[in-house]
């Protein structure tokens, strides 16, 4: 320091290095000499101050840091728990479609509890009615017998035939209850068409041990006649007599056209044929 009056002094400001220099009156020499020895006791040495910012700034960092990652950590949850929430919606939902098709399938369970019963019912009531409907199909089978003993004779060997099926198709122990009725009830409604049709087929037909070919001319179950091919006999089955009869010239015409008519050679027509009265009642 000169005594020019110049002042000079270097101090330490914000951790840099100043230098001043003052033009002063010597009589302010005392107030700066008392500023200078009191001034240690009012700044800090520069670095502990730097400590203290360092680790101010340190500790602001951390807490900086900390905060960031809470905030992460709190939307990390935030997005698990719409994530979850979500999930437990859509199970909710499953649940609810699982219900109403346990309901349903509840529903069908008891429905073929039901119908079990109901076949179990049906079976009980089975065996009762087997036991009362196998003599009834033999009684089918020997009545339609009979009945085609007693009609007109016609087709024999194709009717014999079927009642002979029948009666082997009831011992047959492969062949259910169901179907041989049906089998027997087929047989009755085949008898039953041959009442409204008309036929015409060839045949043998055989009287007083000779045999000649004929043919037969059947107008449902009223009247069934044959003409031989030259057409020079025409007769008849009399129902009544129970043989057959030859016919007179005047009905030859009419079983001629009456065969035309059932092989469809011509058109219906009114014919002139012999009809068997009833029988007196007995």
């Amino acid at each position: 320091m000169a005594y020019d009056g110049l002042l000079t002094f270097t101090l330490f400001s914000e951790g840099k290095l100043m230098q001043t220099q003052k033009k002063m009156h010597p009589a302010g020499w005392l107030g700066i000499v008392a500023t200078l020895l009191l001034l240690p006791f009012f700044v800090q040495p520069a670095s502990a101050s730097e400590k203290v910012l360092g680790a101010s700034l340190a500790e602001q960092k951390a807490s900086d840091t900390s905060s960031r990652k809470s905030q992460q950590r709190v939307a990390q949850l935030a997005d698990q728990t719409t994530e979850l929430l979500g999930e437990y919606r859509l199970a909710l939902q499953k649940l609810d479609r699982i219900k109403i098709y346990n309901n349903h399938l509840q529903t069908l369970v008891n429905d073929q509890e039901a119908e079990k019963a109901n076949i179990d019912r049906q079976l009980q009531d089975f065996q009762v009615v087997q036991t009362e409907i196998v003599p009834l199909m033999f009684n089918m089978v020997d009545n339609l017998e009979q009945f085609i003993a007693l009609d007109l004779p016609f087709n024999e060997e194709e009717r014999g035939d079927r009642i002979a099926d029948l009666r082997e198709m009831m011992d047959d122990a492969d062949i259910t209850i169901s179907e041989k009725y049906r089998k027997i009830m087929e047989a009755y409604q085949i008898e039953t068409g041959f009442g409204r049709d008309m036929e015409a087929r060839n045949g043998t037909l055989t009287i007083g041990g000779e045999s000649r070919e004929v043919e037969f001319l059947r107008i449902g179950r009223i009247l069934l006649a044959y003409q031989t091919a030259n057409k020079e006999e025409t007769g008849f089955w009399n129902r009544n007599a129970g043989e057959w009869q030859l016919l007179g010239d005047e009905f030859r015409g009419a079983i001629t056209q009456g065969l035309r008519i059932a092989r469809k050679q011509a058109a219906p027509n009114l014919l002139m044929l012999p009809i068997s009265g009833p029988e007196a009642a007995q």
